[in-house]
């Protein structure tokens, strides 16, 4: 019996598959401070619980394969403050935003097709494009250059005959770079020149520091006909194990397309529907106020990591991900020192190798993504422990 050879190309999550060792560590005494899943410690709102509380159908029915109205209704209204207009028929409600791009990479490429995406990438983008048949083509950033890539050459230079879509993740996971409007614009008139869709993955939309404004490739109207918004509650409002996401587009054959997928897999769970309405129903002060949260945990981050002799690492400006270069050859195997031989007063500190961030092989050895999910006491005495950790490690392996 044989398995399909595309699962071969799929590899596991550097995000999850070190858990076990993590899970060891813990029931040795140790205490781990996680800082390599993008779980926030931020408390759910509770306008969710209350939504979900207060149903009271006596039947938990199927909701319509697309999403409940309600929910639609809501999210249309949400991008309206924004200057966006998106109507029930162009919002597709989905199982996480990982279902809008698994539906979106499935509904647009063949077999061979590329898609342009810049690395380091959130490692489930590679999953997804290669389940659906596609090829990733890699924009390789750099941490001198805080991993930007609103580049005319760079991006022109990786479209073939097969490109089929640029992928843009703005703010970024892994890198927390953010796209400007003008950046938008410069890759929206190549995505026009070229006859390409746009697939923009907006899950950390109002996550921006510094005074930077909330962009978002829907406030171009130009390109709305091959423009693929996703979206999802998960980080958004710290609500992860809902499940709840967002395909959004004016493109009506791509609507359609994914609109099949929606009825192949009946509907998203109906009871998280009604909890995620009452959250775009917030007001603007949540943003606000989650903004200020996660910006003064990126401070912390950054800070403590420019004690570490050596690092490269820019400052990022949103999401709550920060990537560095260490001054480590391997780090796989410094996390693995970490979470099995180190600890300092009984604790050590879990994150995720930056190599499964990229498509090109060989690059991201040295590099750590960090997600900075916990309280700023926590944080600092994370990032303290791999700056303790690197001084044993190096001293260790060098024999003294």
């Amino acid at each position: 019996m044989k398995l399909s050879e595309k699962m071969d190309r799929i590899l596991q999550s550097p995000i999850r598959r070190f858990n076990k060792y993590a899970i060891e560590a813990a029931e040795n005494g140790k205490k781990v401070y996680k800082l390599n899943i993008g779980q926030p410690d931020v408390e759910t709102p509770q306008c969710f619980m209350d939504a979900v509380k207060k149903f009271d159908e006596k039947v938990v029915a199927y909701s319509e394969s697309c999403g409940e109205t309600e929910l639609q209704d809501a999210v249309s209204e949400y991008f309206k403050k924004y200057g966006m207009d998106y109507g029930r028929d162009d919002i597709m409600v989905t199982s996480g935003g990982s279902e809008a791009l698994n539906m979106t990479f499935t509904s647009i490429l063949e077999p061979g097709d590329e898609v342009i995406i810049p690395e380091p990438f959130y490692t489930n983008y590679s999953t997804f494009v290669t389940a659906a048949g596609g090829v990733i083509v890699p924009l390789t950033t750099k941490a001198e250059e805080g991993y930007s890539y609103a580049n005319k050459g760079l991006i022109e230079a990786a479209i073939t005959d097969r490109t089929k879509a640029i992928c843009c993740l703005s703010p970024g996971n892994p890198t927390g770079n953010v796209l400007s409007l003008e950046d938008m614009k410069l890759i929206a008139d190549i995505a026009g020149e070229r006859d390409l869709w746009i697939i923009s993955d907006e899950v950390y939309r109002e996550f921006v520091y510094d005074g930077r404004d909330v962009t978002s490739f829907g406030m171009l109207p130009d390109i709305a006909d091959r423009l693929i918004i996703i979206d999802s509650v998960s980080k958004r409002f710290s609500a992860c194990g809902a499940r709840v996401g967002f395909l959004i587009t004016k493109n009506r054959d791509m609507m359609e397309a994914a609109t099949k997928l929606a009825q192949g897999r009946l509907c998203c769970p109906t009871i998280d529907q009604i909890g995620a309405a009452a959250l775009y129903r917030l007001d603007k002060s949540y943003y606000d106020d989650a903004r200020a949260e996660y910006e003064s945990r990126r401070d912390a981050v950054y800070d403590e990591l420019m004690k570490i002799p050596g690092i490269v690492c820019r400052k990022p400006g949103g999401s709550f991900y920060i990537t560095a270069k260490l001054p480590i050859d391997d780090v796989e195997d410094f996390l693995m020192y970490m979470l099995t031989e180190f600890d300092d007063n009984g604790e050590t500190v879990m994150f995720a190798p930056a190599e499964g961030f990229y498509a090109t092989e060989g690059l991201g050895k040295d590099e750590i993504r960090i997600a900075y999910v916990l309280n700023k006491d926590d944080i600092r005495r994370s990032v303290e422990l791999i700056r303790l950790g690197i001084e044993r490690y190096k001293a260790l392996r060098n024999g003294r």
